[in-house]
């Protein structure tokens, strides 16, 4: 204990804010380093989902660098309002992460609907029917996810539904291959999964599914009863969300052993629509719809909290906050919308090792290496490997020193010291009492962010002072967040059909 003491103590000489190095995230690829394949798909993205204007095929490639100020300034404004719906950077430049996210598959509806007014059916007893699913699947099961996934909708808001074998009804779902003469073709596996019309005559409320995904129920494929709720809420009136943890997100974005569930965001859509549904308090009173964190939280806390290049993230949950020193904005999106393979989610601790160009994540007993956003070969290992005794079962947070190329590790009442240059434990673990006076133990998350670390327990943060081994100030978990609101769009008319 004593030698940790002593080497904790000096941190005390060597820790101090250093800057960040310039070189660019492999997130924040410039936007000069496209094909001209690239240019051309993010173009087409940005027309179809965000009413971008795109320029003719052969000037693609230099849109940016030779289109002139308006042009440039039109297809940034585009960018960036992406980018804040997906709750990324706000650069308004093309980066590697934002083509990801252009090239995940989603619905292909619009993001940039118009808001002005609400449509929606008349009526609150709905008639559907199933057509084109030969060689799809079989129809018991079909019958039974478009069943179930009404039944979500019907059991928060005022409307019920009926099938239909042969005669109209207000509702046609169908599966397509290709060109469908509506408007809105499919473009085989991935990309575009589905598509829904808002209520309406004749095609109006319709549902198509691409023929050609390979939909599924379990691991692999495409989840058909996730994309099928999705949709049914475009068919009841319903645009996209903004929200990563709604239903209503553009985006594919349903871990296999996700329960799917409708959100807060998403009941609280549909219920203004049509109504609360009778069985909606005793449903959900015991377990109401799960909300998305709010950042503004009072009691807002986190599961974990780290560097990545320029940025601060905060976990909680499969939601994460990107805070950059170059944005106002801090936007909420999912984990997996940056690490889309193999990062667990309801994480315990992360942290960067710059030197080494790697991040690791923590949860029970395992933990995770990633570089360059891809999990290393021989990884998930147990956390016994770094030296901790099998009575350690999870590690708290993690606190990363580049200049010292060390980690502390918070696990319980006991912190422990690692040697990352020599791949090892230090000598016995110390109490946190003892080695940092005035943490209270044990903690959620910890980070050294600008010549100060900050410990994180529950909804407060600790900010320590290395130098005089002591707590300077205490505040709020989320005051390293930006709470600045943004009012939600007001609906000034709406248009009801029969």
């Amino acid at each position: 204990m004593e030698m940790l003491f002593l080497s904790l103590l000096s941190l005390v000489t060597i820790v101090k804010p250093v800057p960040l190095r310039p070189q660019a995230s492999p997130t924040q690829q410039s936007h000069m380093d496209f094909s001209e394949a690239d240019w051309e798909f993010a173009q087409e993205y940005l027309h179809n989902f965000y009413g971008h204007k795109s320029k003719p095929v052969r000037t693609k490639r230099t849109a940016v660098s030779d289109a002139g100020p308006d042009r440039t300034t039109a297809l940034c404004d585009k960018i960036r309002d992406m980018q804040r719906f997906f709750g990324l950077p706000p650069s308004g430049e093309l980066t590697q992460e934002t083509m990801a996210t252009m090239r995940r598959p989603r619905c292909s509806l619009s993001d940039a609907e118009p808001f002005g007014e609400t449509i929606r059916w008349k009526k609150r007893n709905l008639s559907y029917r199933v057509v084109g699913y030969d060689n799809i699947i079989s129809a018991p099961k079909l019958h039974r996810i478009f069943r179930e996934a009404w039944r979500l909708w019907s059991n928060v808001a005022a409307i019920k539904f009926r099938r239909r074998n042969r005669k109209e009804a207000d509702i046609v779902i169908s599966f397509y291959n290709g060109d469908h003469s509506d408007g809105s073709p499919f473009d085989g596996k991935g990309g575009i999964l589905a598509h829904a019309f808002l209520p309406g005559y004749g095609i109006g409320g319709d549902v198509h599914f691409d023929a050609e995904e390979d939909w599924s129920f379990n691991a692999t494929g495409f989840n058909l009863f996730a994309v099928t709720v999705h949709e049914f809420g475009h068919a009841l009136g319903l645009h996209h969300s903004s929200d990563p943890g709604a239903v209503m997100y553009p985006a594919y974005n349903f871990a296999p052993d996700y329960n799917l569930q409708l959100s807060f965001r998403d009941v609280k859509d549909v219920q203004h629509l049509y109504g609360v549904s009778p069985n909606f308090a005793s449903q959900f009173s015991k377990n109401p719809p799960p909300r998305t964190p709010d950042k503004c939280d009072p009691d807002l806390s986190f599961d974990a909290v780290s560097e990545l290049q320029q940025e601060l993230l905060f976990f909680k949950g499969r939601f994460m906050w990107r805070k950059h020193p170059n944005f106002i904005e801090t936007g909420i999106t999912l984990i997996r919308s940056l690490w889309p393979n193999g990062v667990p989610l309801h994480l315990d601790a992360v942290y960067q090792n710059v030197e080494r160009n790697v991040v690791l994540f923590f949860k029970g007993q395992q933990y995770w290496m990633l570089r360059q956003l891809e999990v290393q070969e021989g990884f998930p290992r147990n956390i016994s490997n770094l030296g901790f005794p099998s009575r350690i079962t999870s590690v708290d947070a993690a606190l990363h020193f580049r200049n010292d190329h060390t980690t502390v590790f918070f696990t319980g009442h006991e912190c422990w010291r690692y040697d990352e240059q020599q791949n090892r434990m230090e000598g016995s673990p110390a109490l946190i009492e003892q080695q940092w006076p005035g943490i209270p133990s044990p903690i959620d998350a910890a980070v050294l962010y600008e010549g100060f670390v900050h410990l994180f327990k529950g909804s407060v943060r600790y900010q320590f002072d290395l130098s005089a081994r002591q707590v300077v100030s205490t505040g709020p978990a989320n005051d390293l967040l930006e709470c600045k609101r943004h009012p939600g769009s007001e609906i000034s008319s709406e248009r009801i059909t029969e």
